[in-house]
């Protein structure tokens, strides 16, 4: 952002604030905004010293209060003076279901490498005739072969991942 910076300085306002001790008390508010209290310190002069005094411990915080504000007005008017924004419809594109083949060879390694018909279904959440052709596709491809399992004797297809 290429903001004005505009600063109240506490060093200026104490030096404002030495300005009540001859006569002209407020001017050290008007310069922190605070403009109403500004003008009764400057027709009671300084709260007949009283306040005068007290404000030598609170320019610090009067100064931050309107450095934070001052900031603020900029950070507003810079967003609102910069540039515009138009909104434009876009297709929001739609997740594309992954490929069946590629979560047949995910769930292949999950499970050592080797998947029964069942498990095929169960990964792929596909129908049984479905599961089939993918896993005769597999075949084709060389990216599996079949045989039985050992101990149970039930068909397996085996992956090479």
């Amino acid at each position: 952002m290429n903001q004005k910076k505009q600063e109240v300085d506490p060093g200026v306002a104490y030096i404002l604030w030495t300005f009540g001790l001859m006569g002209f008390c407020g001017i050290h508010r008007f310069y922190s905004g605070k403009i109403t209290s500004g003008l009764v310190y400057f027709l009671t002069f300084g709260f007949f010293g009283v306040g005068q005094f007290v404000d030598l411990f609170l320019i610090p915080g009067m100064t931050r209060e309107r450095n934070m504000r001052l900031l603020y007005e900029a950070t507003v008017e810079a967003r609102n003076n910069g540039p515009q924004v138009t909104l434009v419809k876009q297709e929001v594109a739609t997740p594309k279901k992954s490929d069946p083949m590629l979560i047949l060879l995910k769930a292949a390694a999950n499970h050592n490498n080797a998947l029964s018909v069942g498990q095929a279904m169960l990964a792929t959440e596909l129908p049984l005739e479905q599961v089939e052709m993918l896993l005769n596709t597999a075949l084709k491809q060389g990216l599996a072969h079949v045989d039985n399992d050992e101990q149970t004797g039930a068909v397996r297809y085996y992956f090479d991942v």
